[in-house]
């Protein structure tokens, strides 16, 4: 039933982007404007069919040295389709993928939201509970269907906190409370001991 309702979303979506173009664009999209408009579809979209694969495949093989270019190419191949930046919707959309696809999962989070908490000498990492701004500007989009993707934290930051993917947060947080639960025993049995 899910995957009607996408084929269902994906074609009404595919129905008002072709109905925004030109006439003549209405014909046929071909090529690299194609790859572009089913991109930013299946970039905007919580699930992603196998249809997706050819256009995220070209998304995520733009990849240059500084990571400013790629994002930079990675905007003008999504403005290669014509309603990529049509209004200031569509164009803050483009943006919000080109900066948030790929990062925003709780994997990228937990890599990229590693944060030193001392000085140089002493001190230790942990990973921030703060949702970076280009994510939230990724999964609160208007023209996103996103939200429910939105990664969870799980704990505290300064007692091994980490993000988890949405539909794992209840499980996950059950596991950090035993460990944490583990970790306080440990502690006063160590206090005890010494």
């Amino acid at each position: 039933m899910q995957r009607k309702n996408l084929i269902a979303s994906a074609v009404v979506a595919g129905a008002a982007l072709t109905m925004s173009l030109p006439a003549s664009a209405q014909d046929v999209l071909t090529g690299d404007t194609r790859l572009a408009c089913e991109a930013i579809l299946c970039l905007a979209s919580g699930t992603r069919p196998s249809e997706c694969a050819p256009s995220l495949a070209k998304y995520f093989s733009i990849s240059y040295r500084k990571f400013s270019d790629t994002i930079r190419g990675r905007v003008n191949f999504l403005n290669l389709c014509p309603a990529g930046n049509q209004t200031p919707q569509m164009s803050s959309l483009v943006s919000a993928i080109a900066n948030g696809a790929g990062r925003c999962d709780a994997a990228s989070l937990n890599q990229e939201m590693v944060m030193w908490n001392g000085n140089w000498d002493s001190g230790n990492t942990y990973i921030s509970n703060q949702l970076p701004d280009y994510c939230s500007a990724y999964i609160s989009n208007a023209y996103s269907n996103l939200g429910g993707l939105t990664p969870k934290y799980v704990g505290d930051p300064m007692n091994g906190g980490y993000w988890v993917p949405a539909s794992q947060y209840d499980a996950a947080l059950v596991a950090y409370n035993a460990w944490l639960l583990q970790q306080q025993q440990q502690q006063q049995q160590n206090q005890g001991g010494g």
